[in-house]
């Protein structure tokens, strides 16, 4: 979640709400608070197609909320084992269409090599995914 109005707010998001948090262990899920400092490796407008979340339970408040294309391009630039799981299970889910993730790995501020090697994992990575549903 990116707190837009209140930026430096990013590590109050993760303290309360984030990873093995008492959050966490209670609902089962968690957030992670995204600051313009941790988001150097998305792609290019990402802040544009924020999704805003907003309900009684906010009290109020909206959160923001990374579309699921952009986080996921993200994940491809990271490349840690556990951000490349989370996108395999995010394309597994069908919660990414492949033609607009492609469109955002080219949108990445990152060189043509680095685009190149995450195209040939995402194309992998779709390409086991459709076996897995057959």
């Amino acid at each position: 979640m990116f707190p837009k109005n209140k930026p430096h707010m990013s590590d109050t998001v993760d303290g309360s709400i984030g990873e093995l948090s008492p959050f966490h262990e209670a609902f089962g899920y968690y957030a992670h608070g995204v600051s313009k400092e941790t988001a150097r490796n998305l792609p290019v407008g990402w802040e544009t197609r924020l999704i805003p979340i907003k309900s009684q339970n906010t009290g109020g408040v909206t959160g923001w909320c990374l579309d699921i294309h952009d986080l996921i391009a993200g994940k491809y630039v990271s490349a840690r084992d556990k951000d490349l799981e989370f996108a395999r299970m995010a394309i597994k889910q069908g919660l990414v269409k492949e033609k607009v993730l492609r469109e955002r790995i080219k949108m990445l501020d990152t060189d043509a090599s680095q685009k190149d090697l995450i195209l040939k994992r995402l194309t992998s990575d779709f390409k086991v995914s459709q076996g897995a549903s057959s």
